[in-house]
């Protein structure tokens, strides 16, 4: 398999105005895009983004060249990219198209592609696109390029899809919720998805300037979530990032509540309905009290590389329905074909309520592990986890923590680090053991 030029686990990105986040650079991707996402005869595409004020510009972009090859876009406005892949295949189009960077600054954006299924674009349609980017731009001729309209009602249509996941005959009367937005693509349908479901919502994160995304807010700092649901006496908090694709819950009494602990409660909920089918997929990060309950639960469990893609690709290949990652991308196959932060977020709130329980209570006993994480940075060249003393590194933690842990050293795709991960019950035992390891990666890398 070749190697990807420009593409990432999730599209293109980077930081705006540096390559290839750069209006050029976005317009012979649209054409690159159109020319090969229409070959099937198709020629609609769908056009969403987050709320960075970079997003115009990308849009205006893409839009260029999409047209120039000849295909008609439609603009849906600041969307979460889940509502986007679900319009994409609601709308019957060939592709839709997500501007946004997720949990990153303001200062980076990204291109992302659903397939007409709503999925994310298969690897070998990436490189088809990646080899016409190398070519030269080539317009169809005037009457055959394509045009551009807008969908008005884009956020009303997804705020309906959302309620249709929830039970008829629940309701959320009677529960104070506060839901943090990040100032992203969430801030005009979350607290309306929550009120109209008849929950008491209180609203931070939801007044976008271009540049307060996911700044102090969000799935990936809930300092503010979780003062807000202290003070308000909520039941519990909602923090969905940028672009509305990964959730992380709140307690009543301020405790956070990640992507691990979703899925266990997800998983205990639909093998108590008797709806569970085949397993769970997490990742290669999600944490060893994981495994532990599933194993003594008789679940099966099995680990994806890291990014929602690859858990959708295990999820799919095995017909199972429940997966995700401990930093909030949960996947609830039966509803949606990609991760959704408000619908993951919905099925807590379902069990919540047939549990007739606390978020807490139905969190019950289940801890996850302390888990210790090192960064190493090494040389251009070297092979640190190749090297022998490493590896003997390694084996005789592994036989310190026997059946009670794990460790994991992988590669960062984005940075020259090594990441050196170890899990057991005791968190001052972990961290030691973690700094073992990674000394010796740091001598046999440098």
């Amino acid at each position: 398999m070749s190697q990807r030029k420009y593409f990432g686990t999730d599209g293109v990105r980077g930081r705006v105005g540096d390559f290839p986040i750069t209006p050029d650079f976005a317009v012979k991707l649209g054409w690159a895009a159109g020319t090969v996402l229409s070959r099937s005869g198709n020629q609609r595409v769908l056009m969403g983004k987050d709320t960075r004020l970079s997003g115009y510009m990308l849009e205006s972009a893409l839009e260029a060249g999409l047209l120039s090859a000849g295909v008609s876009v439609e603009f849906l406005g600041p969307m979460p990219t889940p509502a986007i892949a679900y319009l994409t295949r609601n709308f019957r189009a060939a592709a839709g198209i997500v501007i946004s960077a997720s949990h990153n600054p303001y200062h980076d954006n990204g291109i992302k592609f659903f397939s007409d299924s709503g999925s994310k674009l298969p690897d070998a349609v990436e490189r088809e696109i990646e080899a016409l980017l190398d070519e030269p731009l080539v317009c169809v001729p005037s009457e055959q390029m394509g045009r551009a309209s807008r969908i008005d009602d884009a956020p009303g249509r997804y705020i309906e899809f959302c309620k249709s996941v929830f039970p008829t005959e629940l309701s959320l009367a009677g529960l104070t919720i506060v839901v943090d937005c990040a100032h992203g693509a969430t801030y005009h349908i979350a607290p309306d998805v929550l009120r109209e479901l008849g929950g008491t919502v209180i609203e931070i994160g939801t007044s976008p300037n271009g540049i307060n995304i996911n700044q102090g807010c969000g799935a990936t700092d809930l300092k503010a979530l979780q003062a807000a649901v202290v003070e308000h006496q909520a039941d519990l908090g909602f923090a969905l990032d940028g672009d509305g694709d990964r959730v992380m819950l709140v307690t009543a009494e301020g405790r956070v509540v990640d992507g691990d602990d979703i899925i266990y409660i997800l998983a205990r909920a639909a093998q108590q309905d008797g709806m569970l089918q085949g397993g769970i997929v997490g990742t290669l990060m999600s944490n060893f009290a994981l495994e532990k309950y599933f194993a003594d639960h008789h679940i099966p469990f099995v680990r994806a590389n890291v990014g929602d893609r690859y858990v959708m690709e295990e999820l799919a290949k095995r017909d199972w329905l429940i997966g995700g990652e401990n930093s909030g991308h949960i996947i609830t196959r039966q509803f949606h074909s990609t991760g959704d932060g408000m619908i993951a977020g919905l099925q807590v709130l379902t069990a919540m309520l047939r549990e007739q329980a606390s978020l807490t209570e139905l969190l019950g006993d289940f801890e996850k592990f302390p888990q210790a994480l090192v960064n190493v940075r090494f040389k251009a060249g070297s092979d640190p986890l190749n090297n022998a003393q490493v590896q003997a590194a390694v084996a005789e933690v592994e036989q310190t923590l026997g059946d009670d842990g794990r460790v994991l050293l992988r590669k960062s795709g984005t940075e020259p680090l090594i990441r050196v991960m170890v899990e057991g019950r005791n968190s001052e035992q972990v961290q030691a053991l973690a700094q073992q390891i990674a000394d010796q990666v740091d001598a046999a890398a440098n």
